[in-house]
């Protein structure tokens, strides 16, 4: 089937889209309200786009009657956030902040999670995350009903347990965040496999590659 998304209706594109490109990881993010307590909203269409400079990326649909939702609001005014990643220890209580609350909740306090002082942005971070991003705005970008926040990482904290005995990368035998898939399902990355280039291939590949002093000097 073919569909054209230049006629197709938005929950009609939602669907497709959010049924067909997945897993998309989960980023709970926690800002600061006006009043200075917590607030923290779960978002699946977030990634990670770069890492010079580091840059990872939000898309936030307003209300449905059109209103921004609270972490726009919060991330305008303040121009920070923290994306704390999250495991299935975290599953539960991400579920929680999902929720349509009113703005004067504090919503860590609401999910039983711990508040941890971020090191460079005034925002908390979630103590129960195996992972957290601080993050300042780098740009906004808006569109009729959603909101595009592209943020640069300034802090990283990963929880010890979550990395390998040299502390260079993961450890994927207690580091294994949840995803979303369509609807209400989602999946975790307990079950994981490597897939590397035949060595053949590689050799071929690097013998391909003309160094730049070569192609300088011909």
């Amino acid at each position: 089937m073919d569909f054209d998304f230049t006629a197709l209706p938005a929950p009609d594109r939602y669907r497709l889209l959010t049924n067909f490109v997945g897993p998309r990881p989960i980023a709970l993010v926690t800002t600061r309200s006006p009043a200075g307590h917590d607030n923290a909203a779960p978002m699946s269409f977030f990634n990670v786009f770069a890492h010079e400079p580091p840059i990872v990326a939000l898309g936030i649909q307003n209300r449905g009657n059109g209103d921004e939702k609270d972490t726009v609001a919060n991330i305008r005014r303040t121009g920070e956030f923290v994306v704390n990643m999250v495991d299935m220890g975290l599953s539960e209580a991400m579920i929680l902040c999902g929720l349509n609350l009113a703005s004067d909740v504090d919503e860590l306090a609401f999910a039983g999670l711990t508040p941890v002082p971020c090191r460079q942005v005034d925002a908390a971070r979630i103590g129960e995350s195996p992972c957290a991003f601080e993050c300042r705005v780098e740009r906004i970008i808006d569109y009729p009903r959603r909101v595009l926040v592209i943020g640069e990482v300034v802090q990283m904290h990963v929880d010890d347990r979550c990395l390998d005995a040299g502390g260079r990368y993961v450890n994927p035998a207690t580091y294994q965040p949840i995803a979303r898939l369509h609807a209400d399902s989602y999946i975790t990355s307990d079950r994981q496999f490597e897939l590397k280039k035949p060595e053949h291939l590689l050799h071929h590949e690097a013998a391909q590659v003309t160094p730049r002093s070569e192609r300088a000097a011909g």
